[in-house]
């Protein structure tokens, strides 16, 4: 369970590689934690590696669920996005 075993750094940069997602479609935007260490008004003045290494510190601060394959990584319940994939 990703808010238990919270993805490092590296593992996001790989989704956001295969994904073609920007970093911020990885954050749970709607959840407390985000709002608590209001990232929406420090989030221009953080860099990538700042904002990788919070989302390394709370598994509750990553959009969920993740779905991750060889090939591409998907966040949130999209249907549509996941049936494409999925098949």
């Amino acid at each position: 369970m990703i808010h238990k075993d919270n993805p490092k750094a590296d593992e996001v940069r790989n989704w956001m590689a295969i994904s073609g997602l920007e970093l911020k479609r990885f954050f749970n935007t709607n959840g407390k934690l985000y709002k608590e260490m209001k990232l929406k008004d420090k989030w221009d003045s953080l860099t990538e590696d700042e904002l990788l290494e919070i989302l390394a510190s709370d598994g509750m601060i990553h959009k969920r669920p993740v779905l991750v394959g060889d090939d591409f990584a998907l966040t949130g319940f999209k249907v549509k996005e996941w049936e494409e994939k999925l098949g």
